[in-house]
């Protein structure tokens, strides 16, 4: 696929790096002073859940983030000082809330990502770790719902990597 070759970073990371004034960024936290910058492969998809657009999208979220709190710039792999790797393990719908008669009203959207990251630079790895994260979304709703709740069990999840690379030294 087109998005596995370096030429993947250079389109994305041209697309988003305007933003200089973006408000959110984690400037002073304890990211080693030697990384600066930072490479985000496509995130694979093991968990067997079907959706072909999944790894793609959690892996734009993802370098999005980055791009954003402007701690790490990201990088091709080649010349970055630090690498984030992950593999999305698990993907789970199920029922969140019954209602009388055994009517689900809402399900629950779980998806588990193992993630590893590595300072290239000193060559070890700084952590590996499972993140959890979920989202909600209307029973019946069709497609559309589904996706909605995929889409923020990918918001919070980003956000807990992107929180446990830059500040959760």
């Amino acid at each position: 696929m087109w998005l596995r070759n370096s030429a993947w970073y250079v389109l994305i990371v041209t697309s988003l790096s305007g933003c200089a004034g973006c408000p959110y960024s984690f400037t002073g936290a304890s990211v080693p002073p030697h990384l600066k910058t930072i490479a985000i492969p496509i995130v694979e998809d093991q968990s067997g859940y079907g959706d072909p657009n999944l790894r793609d999208t959690f892996s734009q979220q993802l370098l999005s983030r980055f791009v954003n709190d402007n701690t790490l710039e990201p990088a091709d792999r080649n010349s970055a000082d630090s690498i984030l790797e992950g593999v999305i393990t698990s993907v789970k719908d199920a029922p969140a809330v019954v209602e009388g008669g055994d009517q689900v009203a809402k399900r629950r959207i779980t998806v588990t990502a193992h993630v590893t990251f590595r300072d290239l630079k000193l060559r070890k790895k700084m952590w590996e770790k499972d993140f959890t994260q979920w989202g909600d979304y209307a029973s019946g709703g069709g497609l559309t719902q589904r996706n909605d709740g995929i889409a923020e069990a990918v918001r919070k999840i980003t956000e807990d990597i992107l929180n446990e690379t830059v500040a959760g030294w």
